[in-house]
């Protein structure tokens, strides 16, 4: 796995070791800068690719839900 110093993979590292999770997809809502963003976790390189998929998959489907309650 490629490590990734950035604050926010770091968090849902601290996360997925504090509670001892293998993946930790999280979701994050600005509704008064517009910005919806996804940062995903996995603890082996296979498992950082499906929390990406999985990530994509909650974005996309988070997005869609904001639209259609606009």
């Amino acid at each position: 796995m490629a490590w990734n110093p950035t604050p926010k993979v770091a968090a849902a590292r601290d996360f997925g070791n504090k509670f001892g999770k293998d993946k930790v997809v999280i979701i994050s809502i600005d509704y008064k800068a517009g910005t919806l963003e996804v940062t995903t976790y996995g603890r082996t390189k296979e498992m950082c690719g499906e929390a990406e998929k999985l990530g994509k998959a909650i974005y996309d489907a988070t997005l869609q839900f904001m639209e259609d309650n606009e």
